[in-house]
């Protein structure tokens, strides 16, 4: 896998991010994160699976705008249904996953982190968001059913239509993560959260996720390819793609 590196350990197995452009999504890196739920899935040796980042600043910025700015309207349904199948094969995973966010995870990066039973933010001004409305696009409806499953109801509105980053305590108090890790020795933490969701029963643990999200996956399932058309035309309205191609212009400017 070209934007994955897979690691196993005692048990225990690390899906790492590791694409250029700082793992931002494109189809390759969809298709190979649904192939790793695969393989990780039909692994017996893997009784749980941490999902991080190669790059220590950054967990993923969200979708490849670069790549995905010359797609026409069928090229980008391609991609918004690969995101969709993407989305549903890690949130369907029987084995525990814990999101290791030692860097930014916005927009498409907070929708991996969603995805994953325990999410822990590295502390130190890390943040974590959907921007999605700031830029001009609807939530996926996957997206959406993710957030209203993950996030208590009374904030829903500034996580899902403001959409503001949060870092520290404040993505802590509004349900983004459950758990603030070190600066230091950030990963082995993870890793030590992930070992006590492995030494779970298998079955107990697989059966009860599965129950736990089994209405949300069937939603998704009923509805994504229906609904795709809202964010396609969203996406390809004028102003919207003004705002794409000023964030993509700004991207290879140099930093002051």
């Amino acid at each position: 896998m070209s934007t994955l590196a897979i690691e196993r350990s005692g048990g225990l197995a690390i899906a790492r991010l590791d694409k250029v452009r700082g793992n931002a999504i494109d189809e390759p890196l969809a298709d190979d994160l649904a192939a790793a739920c695969r393989e990780l899935t039909a692994d017996a040796s893997v009784r749980g699976v941490l999902l991080a980042s190669a790059h220590p600043k950054l967990f993923c910025p969200g979708l490849d705008l670069v790549g995905l700015l010359d797609y026409d309207r069928d090229s980008m349904r391609r991609f918004l249904l690969k995101f969709a199948a993407m989305i549903q094969a890690l949130y369907a995973m029987p084995k525990p996953v814990v999101a290791a966010l030692s860097g930014h995870a916005v927009a498409g990066g907070c929708v991996l982190a969603l995805t994953a039973d325990y999410r822990i933010l590295r502390r130190g001004g890390v943040a974590i968001g959907l921007n999605e409305v700031r830029v001009g696009v609807p939530l996926p409806w996957s997206v959406a059913l993710l957030l209203r499953a993950a996030v208590p109801p009374e904030h829903l509105a500034e996580v899902g239509l403001l959409g503001r980053n949060f870092a520290d305590d404040e993505a802590l108090a509004v349900g983004l993560v459950q758990e603030l890790g070190p600066q230091d020795g950030f990963e082995a933490a993870c890793l030590a959260r992930l070992a006590e969701f492995a030494e779970k029963d298998p079955l107990a643990f697989g059966t009860t996720k599965r129950y736990l999200r089994s209405d949300t996956l069937a939603a998704m399932s009923a509805r994504e390819e229906g609904l795709v058309g809202e964010f396609l035309d969203a996406w390809f309205s004028e102003a919207t793609r003004a705002r794409i191609r000023e964030t993509v212009a700004s991207l290879g400017k140099p930093k002051a």
